[in-house]
């Protein structure tokens, strides 16, 4: 990591910045996009984050690993619960966030829709 590793903020950064599919690196290696973080008066850490669609494919792996298996092995209603919850995270405003959603599911962009139209319909929208 850097010689920063040893400050306590970025070590209690470093989960969210897994998270969320990003990187650190040194602050001096920032680019215009990367984000600096300031602990105690200095410069300690930049953040690089991902690409929206890098973020996505990391939030599917993430929610794969919170339910121990491969989104394609839930049940309809977990998929449907994982469709609200990506909607809620704003996973459909992605460039080909169904198409990629869907595969992750194994169900067709057709069942996507379906599964976001019943959940909007619920709402009362």
């Amino acid at each position: 990591m850097t010689a920063t590793g040893d400050v306590p903020f970025v070590s209690a950064v470093k989960p969210l910045v897994d998270a969320m599919g990003g990187e650190m690196l040194p602050p001096q290696e920032a680019g215009k996009d990367d984000v600096v973080l300031h602990w105690e008066g200095r410069e300690v850490i930049a953040v690089r984050l991902p690409q929206l669609a890098d973020s996505l494919d990391h939030i599917l792996v993430a929610m794969e690993r919170g339910q121990g298996m491969p989104l394609s092995a839930l049940d309809r209603k977990a998929k449907q619960e994982v469709v609200r919850v990506l909607e809620a995270r704003g996973a459909f405003s992605v460039r080909h966030g169904v198409e990629t959603v869907a595969g992750a599911l194994g169900v067709s962009r057709f069942t996507v829709y379906n599964y976001l139209n019943r959940e909007n319909a619920a709402k009362g929208e």
